[in-house]
């Protein structure tokens, strides 16, 4: 695993003062172009204690390592403000556990001056004082500088360098290809989603299935038909406090699976979201599921990308038909494209809404190029010559021996593909397969005569 090293610049710490929450930034991308220190919000939060607390989990989520727990660095979280929204983003120390705060128009009272992406400082302190906000406790929430950074801080300048893992920055890709194939497995109103909470079993590490029964969930301990796999109970521990503000909770998951999975908890706050997805396994990160590489594998992707991502502002909903017609594309095509861009971070895939979401992750674009191994791989042994076709197999010779692969169901006679079985992902004979099979068939069909022409 490589790491680089980011630096996060505030003019000041976030604090909170008299009621005034004042989130400080760091370097990031708004409409009005990069900025070291981007204002996006300035107003008066309607829901001060779900917000509060909301916030303070996924800050938590960043600071917590759920597999092999151990005391280590922290990050900051991420901010989209999306002009009716503000999307508040982090990842577990692990990379099993991915969680988001939608602040919705609902919640918020106040004037947006910019839309973009950036980091925000969550100190210390600032935890402690958001976990004394009450019910009845008014908050004002200002993510920028403001007057509370000018006056009460003294401008002093606070500098946080952390490492940034690539699987921690692939997460965030891999996640939002994961989240756009799960379905809608159940939802609970807010009295049944306390119990069932309550109700799970109190060991952080336990396994298990949760199907519907009814108008409830039950907990079984083998997969059933439409039953969502939860694995490590204790990662959705940040969900517990917020069970006093609950409306409702919504579970997530993919069809057809007999083993384990991901899945998604969304629960419904007054005017927000506080949505958690987790990995299959509690050792597993998102960063090696492998869920983007058939989509960055087609040739298009890249260009397209280029297209579809001078079209995106930070919209809160991406409208893939809206984009198809503005790119001149068709809507597949859109769809890898939008995987590519979110290789750097540059969407999210919010499962209420059904939807893409633009962002654009506060990282050198350095830090997030080259980050799927397999892929390169892929493309050099397509570039060395190592892949033979024949009809719908290939043979591809790499130093380990040559590996049989098959084109139609992504087979591979690689002790990759048999440890997974196309869990994780096509392993990188695979991809060589089907980038060299694409690239023939493009071949036969630019040497095919016009229709009409001479034979």
């Amino acid at each position: 695993m490589t790491q680089a090293t980011q630096t996060y610049s505030y003019a000041a710490p976030s604090a909170m003062v008299d009621g005034r929450l004042g989130l400080s930034t760091s370097g990031g991308r708004a409409l009005s172009g990069p900025s070291l220190a981007p204002r996006f919000f300035s107003g008066v939060v309607t829901q001060a204690a779900p917000a509060a607390a909301a916030l303070l989990g996924v800050a938590d989520v960043a600071l917590t390592r759920y597999h092999q727990p151990r005391p280590g660095w922290t990050r900051d979280p991420v901010v989209t403000c999306g002009g009716d929204r503000l999307r508040f983003e982090s990842f577990s120390a692990c990379g099993g556990v991915y969680s988001r705060l939608d602040l919705l128009d609902d919640a918020l009272d106040g004037e947006v001056f910019d839309r973009g992406t950036t980091n925000v400082d969550v100190n210390g302190p600032l935890r402690e004082a958001l976990a004394r906000v009450g019910g009845r406790d008014p908050l004002h929430l200002g993510v920028g500088a403001d007057e509370l950074t000018v006056t009460t801080l003294d401008g002093a300048v606070v500098e946080k360098k952390v490492p940034l893992p690539e699987r921690w920055l692939r997460g965030f890709a891999e996640v939002q290809v994961i989240a756009a194939g799960m379905d809608l497995r159940a939802e609970l109103p807010g009295m049944s989603a306390v119990r069932f909470l309550r109700s799970l079993p109190k060991r952080a590490t336990a396994d298990l299935w949760v199907a519907p029964a009814g108008r409830d969930l039950r907990v079984t301990d083998r997969p059933a038909a439409g039953a969502v796999c939860l694995s490590g109970v204790g990662r959705l521990a940040t969900l517990l406090p917020l069970l006093r503000f609950a409306k409702s909770l919504k579970v997530y998951g993919p069809a057809g699976t007999g083993g384990p999975a991901s899945s998604a908890w969304e629960l419904e706050l007054p005017g927000m979201r506080y949505t958690l997805v987790l990995s299959p396994e509690r050792w597993r990160g998102f960063s090696g599921e492998g869920a983007v590489l058939a989509d960055l594998a087609t040739d298009e992707a890249e260009a397209d990308a280029d297209v579809v991502g001078m079209l995106l502002n930070f919209e809160p909903e991406v409208e893939i038909g809206l984009l198809a017609d503005r790119a001149g594309l068709p809507t597949d095509r859109v769809r890898a494209a939008l995987t590519q861009l979110g290789t750097a971070g540059r969407v999210g895939y919010d499962l209420s809404e059904a939807a893409h979401f633009h962002r654009e992750l506060p990282y050198d674009r350095e830090h997030v190029q080259h980050l799927n191994p397999r892929l390169a791989s892929a493309k050099a042994l397509v570039e060395a010559g190592a892949v033979r076709l024949d009809g719908d197999t290939a043979r591809v010779r790499t130093d380990g021996g040559v590996r049989e692969v098959g084109l139609a169901d992504g087979s591979c006679t690689c002790p990759w593909w048999w440890d997974h079985r196309g869990s994780r992902g096509p392993c990188k004979h695979v991809l060589a397969a089907r980038i060299a099979a694409r690239a023939t068939a493009d071949e036969l069909a630019d040497a095919s005569p016009l229709p009409g022409g001479p034979a």
